[in-house]
């Protein structure tokens, strides 16, 4: 078995559509349907039923579907592993990031891990949480980021740092005139907030917190970076919802973090592993993440912390 036979099988299971797959992977139908017989052949299963108007996968192939990735990221862990000790390093540590969080502390985080464990090459990667989670069984990632809990088994959530949600308004807004902005307030103006698909954690979020209003926000976009929510924000083209730290960090001209009156939902950053005994590296990595000061990323936010201790928990 080649990886070149997984190729063709993966392209042909996920658009079953032999012509599709050829034109995705750039060869001609024949050989494509050659690789497919020879994979067979070497099985002993069929895994495709293939009619003149449809492809279907067999049980035989379903079943061989949901171990063919996890092949591809273990040849990709392979890779990176072995060009990490060609670059010098001992040890590799691979980090994805999902709902645009911890924006504010991760340069901490890595200037403090590359201080400490200078050996350990550290990798980058921004998946919606439904990637993050099947690349964390897949062994694709070691750790991820994200602001969701509901995960599912087989991975272990820990909470990191916390801060309120608060309201990104534009320079010279009407809501500039409070100190803490009415929930209620938000629906006399138009809304830009996260893509479910892309933010999945944030916008469960603001949508528990739009729940509780009388009537339907005005939604002027769905986004999928906080820099175009920043952008849009500081335009005046509608209010943002995210957390000051967040804010802080996009550095838009003239947005102004403004906290919401009453219960205030918390924009909390878990970090997730597989449910399995974390490596050194991995361990040392949670232990710095947890060590991170998540107060002093939201203090220089408000205006006055005495207007706003009474009814926002930091």
């Amino acid at each position: 078995m080649e990886l070149r036979h997984l190729q063709c099988f993966l392209a042909v299971a996920e658009e079953l559509h032999f012509t599709r797959a050829a034109e995705r992977l750039h060869i001609e139908q024949s050989p494509l349907s050659r690789a497919i017989r020879e994979l067979e052949e070497e099985l002993g299963v069929q895994l495709f039923v293939r009619t003149t108007r449809s492809t279907r996968l067999t049980r035989a192939g379903q079943l061989f579907l949901k171990h063919v990735p996890s092949i591809f990221a273990a040849v990709e862990r392979a890779r990176d592993s072995v060009q990490a000790v060609a670059n010098g390093f001992h040890d590799q540590l691979r980090i994805v990031l999902s709902d645009c969080c911890a924006r504010s502390r991760l340069p901490a985080l890595l200037a403090l891990w590359r201080e400490e464990d200078p050996e350990v090459e550290v990798r980058l990667f921004e998946a919606p949480l439904s990637q993050q989670i099947r690349g964390l069984h897949d062994g694709l990632y070691d750790v991820g980021f994200s602001l969701a809990n509901e995960v599912g088994d087989g991975i272990i959530v820990h909470p990191l740092w916390s801060e309120p949600l608060v309201v990104a308004v534009p320079p010279r807004h009407p809501l500039l005139a409070y100190r803490l902005i009415p929930p209620e307030e938000l629906l006399r103006y138009p809304l830009v907030l996260f893509d479910p698909q892309a933010c999945e954690g944030h916008a469960r979020l603001v949508d528990r917190l739009l729940r509780r209003l009388d009537q339907e926000p005005l939604v002027a976009d769905r986004v999928s970076s906080l820099d175009l929510m920043m952008t849009l924000v500081s335009a005046g083209l509608a209010l943002g919802l995210t957390g000051a730290s967040q804010i802080f960090a996009s550095r838009e001209s003239g947005v102004v973090a403004r906290p919401l009156a009453g219960q205030v939902p918390m924009v909390t950053t878990y970090l997730l592993h597989l449910d399995a005994e974390p490596s050194e590296t991995l361990a040392r990595f949670i232990e710095r993440a947890s060590a991170i000061d998540s107060q002093a990323c939201v203090e220089p936010f408000f205006d006055s912390r005495s207007d706003v201790e009474e009814d926002v928990e930091l």
